[in-house]
């Protein structure tokens, strides 16, 4: 019998999923918020049935989302509902939503949908990953190898300047940037990506809880920008995705290269 809570989380990413395909149809209300981050109706949406379903499911839990939660639990529902919302508002398929279940500061659940490519990914702690029911792991792909791709962020007010990290990863494997972190997250747990550096803090766990238990469970690694563990029901130290070959050279590079921000 499946995990209830994996379940749970299937269900509200099916949902999600319907939620983002009705306003990419309609007008989706994209507005811009204090912060100069994206927000549109499905975000909202989104958020505000994660909720009520969680009230109805499971009341001793809270919802930490990136549009608004409730409570105080050791058990977390951290959702990011449209990550990739600026690609999103301009109706580029790149989006995706993501929920983790965190008990005590660690995932122990992860969905992503993917509803533009129907690929549903998904963990728990100790049983693999998969995508739409099959089994999925990551690469062995190093830097210098030509099939090499490696994702990164970057924004205006990021807590971390990577420029610099960047310009020096970029001399031996292929740099992208598709605007969605989570999704990147899910190329490196499939074995596509070599990568993903991810240089967010304040509220970004809903970023990464998911990510870290399913990029986890594939034989991949996620540490913060110390390459240390973190908890994923608050904030957190930006965030290193990756396969365990590249790994320790890609931590050496950010930690000789990037900067905290004053």
């Amino acid at each position: 019998m499946e995990n209830k809570y994996l379940s749970f989380a299937k269900e509200i990413a099916i949902q999600a999923g319907k939620i983002m395909k009705k306003y990419d149809s309609e007008d989706n209300g994209a507005s811009y918020k204090t912060d100069l981050t994206i927000v549109t109706k499905a975000d909202k949406e989104i958020n505000d049935y994660l909720v009520k379903r969680v009230k109805e499911e499971f009341p001793k839990h809270c919802v930490d989302g990136e549009e608004g939660g409730y409570g105080k639990s050791k058990y977390v529902w951290v959702c990011d509902p449209v990550d990739g919302t600026a690609m999103y508002a301009r109706h580029i398929p790149t989006s995706v939503f993501s929920l983790a279940l965190v008990v005590d500061g660690q995932p122990q659940v992860g969905v992503v949908y993917d509803v533009w490519k129907d690929s549903l990914y998904s963990a728990v702690k100790g049983d693999g990953a998969y995508r739409n029911g099959q089994k999925i792991s990551v690469s062995d792909i190093d830097f210098g190898d030509k099939r090499g791709v490696g994702n990164y962020d970057m924004w205006p007010n990021a807590p971390y300047n990577i420029y610099e990290a960047v310009e020096e990863l970029n001399k031996s494997i292929y740099l992208v940037s598709i605007g969605s972190v989570i999704r990147a997250c899910m190329a490196v747990a499939g074995g596509d990506f070599s990568f993903a550096i991810f240089p967010g803090t304040t509220h970004k766990n809903c970023d990464i809880a998911a990510a870290k238990v399913i990029v986890e469970e594939t034989g991949g690694r996620v540490t913060d920008f110390n390459g240390e563990e973190q908890r994923y029901d608050c904030d957190i130290n930006g965030a290193i995705i990756s396969n365990k070959v590249v790994n320790k050279k890609l931590l050496e590079t950010i930690k000789n290269y990037a900067k905290k921000r004053d």
